[in-house]
């Protein structure tokens, strides 16, 4: 009596999983990342060409980020989840078929569109499946685990694609990543999906992307949690981009610089499983978190050593925990209607301050040493931990 009921969750739980981390890991199974700028270059795309695709690709995730999470709680998100790799696929068979200015435009349009089906639909379906099965204190660990399936699919395919691309050119990266996009969809076919939705005639993008709205406006714990995403994620998101430089000038050889790159990222495969522990740290500890990697951030860009990159990379594992547990944070605290919708909208943000940190760095790159711009972009999180302690304080007092 006491052990067939437990059988269901079980079944189901491990139903969602698999295919979460497997969806997870072919979502970001790419072969064309690390050469699609060179087939742009070798087409005969000048930098400015490039740099107009790089700046498409951005503003059509932008644009689509909220509309599709408000889709995404007005229809089925199993969908939203299949749909998203296909259209992405359409986009790298264009690349490789018909090589041109605007087949790899419309490309990065599809690849954009795709990603943003996927944002917010995604948190939405794996925490109210995880709640249906009472088992949404999983959420983090869960999806901290999804996180560092994602990070496994990337560097595999980084790792695949110089021998296939020897083998067979752009051709066949080309294919090998139109085929992970194709299992990706196919993989998210096998979703559970419980959600009942009232079938309304007010039941539309449009009203739920209102009432999201609203409640971020009504109630001060969602709006708070909402904005806590893009202070975690934006700025170690854009410094990412800028590690490759910020190794090079420790002085290192240039065929060592990808070794100390998957050392940093080896950090926040890290961070992305400790999640599960690390949800019980409370507002406090999340605050003492974004602390102690800020300064971790600091010091080790300061040194300009190999001890300061293994700092980075301690850094960036607790940015990556943060972010995962900012999401949790978020999701414990949004409607079960708006969840998708008002997770694209923290997505939003992040994009927006990341293009901000962006700027920012060119900015500050012009005039200082890549080691003093990551130490200097440290701050915010030393803010953000500091507004965590006061609120943390404030909801303390009697």
């Amino acid at each position: 009596m006491t052990l067939s009921p437990a059988r269901v969750p079980a079944t189901g739980l491990r139903r969602l999983t698999t295919t979460l981390y497997g969806y997870a890991f072919l979502d970001d199974f790419v072969l064309l990342y690390p050469v699609y700028a060179l087939l742009f270059a070798d087409t005969g795309m000048s930098l400015w060409q490039i740099s107009s695709l790089f700046a498409l690709w951005s503003i059509t995730g932008v644009v689509l980020e909220v509309p599709s999470g408000a889709w995404a709680d007005a229809v089925s998100r199993r969908r939203l989840l299949w749909i998203g790799p296909l259209l992405t696929a359409a986009g790298f068979a264009l690349w490789v078929a018909v090589p041109s200015y605007w087949a790899f435009a419309a490309g990065f349009v599809l690849w954009g569109a795709g990603g943003a089906l996927g944002s917010g639909a995604l948190e939405a379906l794996v925490y109210d499946e995880l709640d249906h099965l009472g088992a949404a204190d999983r959420y983090a660990r869960v999806m901290g685990r999804a996180r560092a399936a994602r990070l496994g699919g990337t560097v595999a395919s980084i790792g695949l694609a110089g021998p296939v691309f020897a083998q067979g050119g752009y051709a066949a990266v080309g294919a090998a990543s139109f085929l992970a996009c194709v299992l990706a969809a196919l993989t998210a076919t096998r979703f559970p999906e419980h959600r009942v939705r009232p079938a309304t005639a007010d039941d539309s993008w449009a009203t739920t992307l209102r009432t999201g709205l609203a409640e971020v406006r009504r109630d001060r714990s969602v709006r708070g949690a909402l904005l806590l995403i893009p202070a975690v994620a934006a700025v170690w998101g854009a410094l990412d981009e800028y590690t490759p430089l910020l190794v090079r000038d420790i002085g290192v050889a240039e065929a060592a610089v990808p070794y100390l790159i998957m050392l940093i990222w080896a950090g926040v495969t890290v961070g992305s499983l400790l999640a599960g522990p690390a949800e019980r740290l409370g507002t406090a500890g999340l605050a003492a978190l974004l602390a102690g990697a800020a300064l971790a951030l600091a010091v080790g860009a300061a040194a300009r050593s190999l001890a300061g990159i293994a700092l980075v990379s301690l850094a960036f594992a607790g940015f990556q925990l943060a972010e995962v547990l900012a999401d949790v944070r978020l999701q414990h605290r949004i409607d079960e209607s708006r969840r998708a919708t008002l997770t694209s909208l923290a997505s939003l943000g992040t994009e927006l301050a990341t293009v901000a940190t962006l700027g920012v760095y060119a900015l500050l790159g012009t005039d200082m040493a890549h080691s003093t711009v990551f130490a200097v972009l440290s701050i915010p999180y030393l803010v953000t931990a500091l507004a965590l302690a006061r609120a943390r304080a404030a909801t303390a007092r009697p």
